[in-house]
């Protein structure tokens, strides 16, 4: 397939949606996207598996990143696209091709931006970390991630939502001993023991951080529970998995050591950090990112939620989420994307971006 740069950017849209990318089948729509990018003399590519990155090298004194991914989560039946009462349906349309169909007009307009720019269409978002485009690219080839500024196109409702959260799993173990349910009293219920550690859970306010002016509202809840072999037999384990929002505020060690702290040590056995995911700072007070805020006269929302803009700002790079459509369509099969947010997230970046001679 071949993408036509110069079109609509809601053709384009339309025709990166038609073009299924599921994660770790991106080979065709990377394909795509390098051969057009390829053929603007203004850009240097190069490729990564199926991560494509684009440069112009004009010598500014800032370098912008503008980062999205290729790939969808599994279609639910919503292929081919279609456009509807100002919105475009489809697979991966709000979840976000719109977000790369906007860079991409980009990349093929701003021949002589005012700013320099490195264009990111990475693989492999939507699952594990390790398969991660952008953590490739920063493992392999960290120079090509080098800049003074990051925008992630994923939907933020065309506005600006700074940093995100943190985020931890845990599994909390209680042990007991296994008897007959006839001769219950001969043992000790781990789940009955387990109780203590849900009520914490229960009873537990979430903090609320302020951070440049932005609240970000933590969270922890039990998300599995798991006891019992047998319906005869009192559970001699019981694990409970907790989910943490943190407010990047806190490190990751930070954040274990505070979740850990919340249970006294005799209410269970075990505690054991499954996962844990740094979030991001939201970096309003650097130059770059208070100019572009300012260009768009919002006001930033905090990302309630984990984004790739946590592995910008681990490499020191300031990083926000700014992209065309609603966040809680993402995964759904009716998601959308509207067209009058595809148009003015083109509009206000390349205004922004700025354009000699254009």
């Amino acid at each position: 397939m071949t993408l036509d740069l110069s079109a609509d950017v809601v053709a384009l849209t339309r025709a990166l949606v038609d073009l299924p990318s599921e994660s770790g089948a991106e080979g065709p729509l990377a394909d795509a996207v390098e051969a057009a990018l390829t053929a603007l003399p203004h850009l240097t590519v190069e490729r990564l598996g199926n991560t494509v990155v684009a440069r112009t090298d004009l010598g500014r004194a800032e370098r912008v990143i503008i980062a999205g991914h290729l790939d969808t989560v599994p279609a639910a039946g919503n292929l081919p696209s279609r456009e509807q009462d100002g919105r475009v349906y489809g697979l991966g349309a709000c979840d976000m091709k719109g977000g790369v169909a906007v860079a991409l007009r980009l990349a093929a307009q701003l021949a002589a931006p005012v700013r320099d720019i490195t264009y990111v269409f990475y693989e492999c978002e939507e699952v594990e970390g390790e398969r991660n485009g952008l953590h490739q690219v920063a493992t392999h080839r960290p120079g090509l991630l080098a800049g003074d500024f990051a925008i992630l196109m994923e939907p933020s409702d065309a506005g600006v939502e700074a940093g995100c959260q943190g985020v931890l799993e845990a599994e909390i173990t209680v042990r007991g001993i296994r008897a007959h349910t006839a001769r219950a009293w001969m043992g000790v219920n781990a789940a009955h023991r387990a109780a203590a550690v849900l009520q914490r859970l229960a009873d537990h306010t979430p903090e609320r951080v302020l951070i440049d002016g932005l609240e970000y509202r933590e969270g922890l809840s039990a998300v599995a529970v798991r006891a019992g072999v047998a319906g005869n037999v009192v559970p001699d384990e019981c694990v409970i998995t907790v989910n943490a929002r943190f407010a990047p505020h806190r490190s990751p060690r930070e954040a274990k050591e505070y979740v850990r702290g919340l249970f006294p040590p005799e209410e269970y056995d075990e505690f054991t950090v499954t996962d844990v995911a740094p979030g991001a700072l939201p970096g309003l007070d650097r130059p770059a990112v208070a100019s572009l805020v300012e260009h768009l006269g919002v006001t930033p929302r905090p990302k309630l939620g984990w984004t790739d803009v946590a592995r910008f700002t681990a490499l020191g790079i300031p990083a926000l989420n700014l992209g065309p459509g609603d966040p809680s369509l993402a995964h759904t099969a009716g998601e959308y994307v509207p067209v009058e947010q595809l148009r003015s997230c083109e509009r206000q970046l390349g205004e922004w971006l700025g354009a000699e001679g254009a």
